[in-house]
Order: C-alpha cells, then sequence, then structure tokens
C-alpha cells in the first residue's frame, strides 16, 4: 500500500507541475533542465557527471555524437535480427511470405479457398507451409518481428544510448517528416526509411534530408507518390483547400494501397505534404497552382512495393511539360525536375521561418519567443540549412536557459516512459511489452496515421486519461510490475528517484 500511495502521489506531484527543482542549487536547475530538454531524462548521477564536465562541453558534445562511445547500446540491439536488413530482404523473407499465409487463411475462413492445393503465390523459392501448421505461424510471427524490432531499438536507444541529443531529434524529424507504418508496404521501408533517410542527416544539411526522404520507398508509398503518373486527371482535385478541413482529412484512418493497384494519375499528396509540413508551413505562401505543379514534377518517382525495391525513375510517366512553382521556371528536365522543386522551397525564407519556429518549440516552449524563432531562422537562411548550426543557436540561447521554459514543457507518453526508465535506473530486458504500454497511452510507434506526425504541444497529451495511465505506469514500475522490465534493489532505486525524477513535465 505504501509503494502505491508514494507512486499516486509522486504522480500528481509531478501532474501539477510542482517546482521540484526549487531545492537544487542553480547550476543544478541548469543541468537538469538540460538532461530534460536534450535527452529522455537523467539517470542516477547524470547530473554530477555533466556539472563536472560543465554544461556547454556537455552540449556541444551531444552535438557531435558521432565522437560518443556508444558500444553498450550498440551490444544490445545486436539481437534483433531485422534492424539492418534491406527492404527486399524484409519482403522476401519476412513481411511477403507473412502476407501470402493471412491472405490464404482469410480465404480459407469464407470458403474461397482450397488450402494445400497450390493457390498460394509463394515467392519463389519458397515452400508452402501446410495450413494451421508451426510452420505457418511462424510465418505470421517472422512477418510481425519486422515492427516489433523496430520497436524495441527505438526504446532501447532512448533509455540507454549515451548519444541522447541524437535520438530525441530522430524522433522529431521522424515525426517531421512522418510515415505511416500501417498503411501497406510501408512497413517494409519504416527501417531502412530512418536509418537512411533520417538519422544521418538530423544534424547535417536539411536540403540532404529533404532529399533523401522525397526518394524514399517509405514516402513513396505512404503519400502515394509512386502511383502519380502524368496520365488522366489529377487524383486529388476534389481536395479541401482550407486547413480545417485538410486537418479533418488527416485525421482520418489512411486507405491501405494494394501493390495491384495502378495510377490513376497526377497524385498531389505528397506535393501537398511537401510544402505545407515538410518545407513551407501552412502559411508558406503557395497557392493551389504551386501543388499541381509540383506533383507534375514528381510523377515518374515510383519504386516496385512486391519486390520492395528502392526509388526509380520511370520516364514514360513523367509530365514533360514546363511547369512554374513559387515564380520560378522549370524546365522540362525529367527526374532533375522534382530535385529542382526541392532547391526551390528549401532555400524559402518562410521555410526557414517553419523549421525554426518547430525546433524552438521542442526545445524551449510552445509558443517559443518570436525573437529567439528569427534568429534561427537568420542562422538556417545564412548556412542553408545547417541543422547543426541552427539547433547551437536554440539551446546556447537565454531563452533556452531562462528559469521562465523550466517545466514548461509537457512529456510524450514516449518521452514519459523512456525517462522513468531512466531515472529509476530500469533494466530492460525485453521491450516489446513498453511498446504496448506506449500504445494504450495513445502513441504507438511508428504507427501514426496522419502526416503532421505526433504533436509536441501540452494540449495533445494532458488530460485526466492521460494522467490516469501515467500514473498506472509508475505505480507498476515502482512494484517493479512491468513486464520486460527489472528495477534495482529498493534503497537504490529510491535513491534513483531522488536524483531524476521521470518529471510528467520536461522541465
Amino acid at each position: 500500500m505504501l509503494t502505491r500511495l508514494t507512486a499516486l502521489a509522486f504522480c500528481l506531484l509531478l501532474a501539477t507541475g510542482a517546482p521540484a527543482i526549487q531545492a537544487a542549487a542553480a547550476d543544478d536547475a541548469a543541468v537538469i533542465h538540460a538532461l530534460n530538454r536534450l535527452s529522455y531524462g537523467p539517470r542516477p548521477g547524470d547530473v554530477e557527471r555533466v556539472k563536472a564536465m560543465g554544461l556547454q562541453k556537455w552540449i556541444e558534445a551531444q552535438l557531435a555524437p558521432s565522437r560518443i562511445d556508444n558500444r553498450a547500446l550498440e551490444a544490445k540491439l545486436q539481437r534483433l535480427e531485422t534492424l539492418t536488413l534491406d527492404s527486399e530482404t524484409i519482403q522476401r523473407e519476412f513481411s511477403g511470405p507473412a502476407m501470402i499465409e493471412r491472405r490464404q487463411r482469410k480465404l480459407d475462413d469464407d470458403g474461397n479457398g482450397e488450402p494445400g492445393t497450390g493457390n498460394r503465390e509463394m515467392p519463389a523459392g519458397s515452400r508452402l507451409p501446410a495450413p494451421g501448421s508451426r510452420q505457418a505461424s511462424e510465418v505470421l510471427e517472422r512477418g510481425r518481428q519486422v515492427m516489433s524490432d523496430l520497436e524495441e531499438a527505438k526504446l532501447l536507444r532512448a533509455v540507454y544510448s549515451e548519444r541522447q541529443l541524437e535520438e530525441v531529434l530522430v524522433d522529431f524529424w521522424f515525426n517531421h517528416f512522418n510515415v505511416f507504418a500501417g498503411k501497406g508496404a510501408t512497413r517494409n521501408y519504416v527501417g531502412e526509411y530512418e536509418r537512411e533517410a533520417i538519422r544521418p542527416y538530423v544534424l547535417g544539411n536539411f536540403r540532404d534530408m529533404l532529399g533523401a526522404t522525397a526518394k524514399s520507398p517509405a514516402m513513396l508509398f505512404y503519400l502515394d507518390n509512386w502511383l502519380s503518373s502524368k496520365a488522366g486527371e489529377a487524383s486529388e482535385a476534389g481536395e479541401p483547400r482550407d486547413a480545417s478541413a485538410r486537418r479533418r482529412r488527416r485525421a482520418s484512418p489512411a486507405s491501405p494501397a494494394s501493390p495491384e493497384r495502378r495510377s490513376s494519375g497526377i497524385n498531389e499528396n505528397y506535393a501537398r505534404e511537401l510544402l505545407e509540413l515538410h518545407t513551407l508551413g501552412v502559411d508558406g505562401g503557395y497557392t493551389q497552382q504551386d501543388i499541381v505543379n509540383v506533383a507534375k514534377a514528381f510523377t515518374g518517382w515510383t519504386i516496385q512495393p512486391r519486390q520492395g525495391s528502392g526509388f526509380m525513375f520511370v520516364a514514360g510517366r513523367h509530365d514533360r511539360g514546363e511547369k512554374v512553382v513559387l515564380g520560378q521556371a522549370i524546365m522540362a528536365g525529367g527526374v532533375d525536375e522534382g530535385e529542382r522543386v526541392l532547391d526551390i522551397v528549401a532555400a524559402q525564407p518562410s521555410t526557414a521561418r517553419h523549421i525554426a519556429t518547430k525546433l524552438a518549440r521542442r526545445f524551449v516552449s510552445d509558443m517559443p519567443p518570436q525573437a529567439l524563432v528569427d534568429r534561427a531562422a537568420a542562422k538556417f537562411t545564412a548556412t542553408k540549412g545547417d541543422l547543426r548550426a541552427v539547433l547551437k543557436v536554440i539551446l546556447m540561447s537565454p531563452e533556452f536557459s531562462s528559469a521562465d521554459t523550466y517545466r514548461v514543457k509537457v512529456k510524450t507518453p514516449l518521452e514519459f516512459v523512456a525517462s522513468a526508465l531512466r531515472a529509476s535506473a530500469a533494466d530492460v530486458r525485453t521491450a516489446s511489452p513498453l511498446a504496448r504500454t506506449l500504445r494504450d497511452m495513445g502513441m504507438p510507434l511508428y504507427l501514426c496515421q496522419p502526416p503532421t506526425g505526433y504533436d509536441e504541444t501540452a494540449t495533445t497529451w494532458v488530460s485526466a486519461g492521460a494522467l490516469v495511465s501515467r500514473m498506472n505506469f509508475a505505480v507498476d514500475l515502482s512494484k517493479n510490475a512491468v513486464r520486460g522490465v527489472r528495477l534495482p534493489l529498493p534503497e537504490e532505486q529510491t535513491m534513483a528517484l531522488k536524483i531524476g525524477a521521470p518529471e510528467f513535465q520536461r522541465q
């Protein structure tokens, strides 16, 4: 009973935003603030380690993650079999056979199939498992393994990586360039997408990341550009123009596109999100005609989902006409037209403001000071999108270190769970149950349907239900009752919680 009451009081204290750091020295408060914003929360001893190193030097080190030894985390990730596989291997050995098995089971249940008679279209070289056999069940389990490995890796990185700022930024930019793993073949590409189109660029050049995401099969499939062709009419001609109507469209479930689906003409989905979400912002000054011309420029950018293929350009599907985007003419040039569009939008002042605002919102406050946004946007423009330089402006600013910004950011469920595990020095032996916990909290990993990604602001995550979910998790953790997780001895756990409490807020 004492443990439950202690956890309940602890969660209620955190939910009200009580100033738990008031008793700490001023430099302790600054260090705790930085650890909560630039990492997934302090571990036992982190405050002392950062103070000994110097806060500014610690931030500089986090801005250069390749120099930080991360071998302990890498050892934990080695058992995740699918984590480094390419999409073709995943489709051939995991997702493809599982999809065929599920399809055949449905046919069997409907009475339309003849199990074991060759109705199953297996990949070349594969053997047909008997329906209902252990081998058939294993096929389905291997199909689920792809997402399970991704979820586990994300949680292990959040809890154990020494390159904490890098992990925070990978999550931030994945949300910025969100793809929904629940849509058809997208799940085959999500691991490769995060590994190759997001992670290498989080402290690099924005234009490079923009190009990598544009050509990623995950993005091409998720936003249907792989279907876009010069033939026919614009498939999204009836798209609502006003922002509220677009938000309603994004909130609705994404319709899965089957590999057999054929092009229905020019598809504007990617063009719209490129301008509205990825670069210029909703008030970025583009028109509907800009969307149409951007969509035309990207016709022919495609993939072959059944093979798990990478990016392809099919010249025969490309609209060769001249296009004007944001007042700039784009001459006929095949695949280079899309590249030219990316050059144009990445260099716009509205893109600099949009990216600076989102970064300041993530690291400073839900309503970041305009002066800080202006300075960060100016750095973005001056450096042609150097994200490390932009982030340094924000993290070294007086606005970031101001006491007014302490405890004003609410943690997402991922941040809350990861910070609780870090603060309590938990030993995560398997993270799959934690992934289910996040689904219960409304944040399933890699499964945010709208292209907006998960929200950064408090209004999304503060509610009575959210508080109850977090309180229940804290109670279970305090009782050592979270599956797959083991806490230190009670006296060690108490000390860990005192040193780095998993605040409801980021501080």
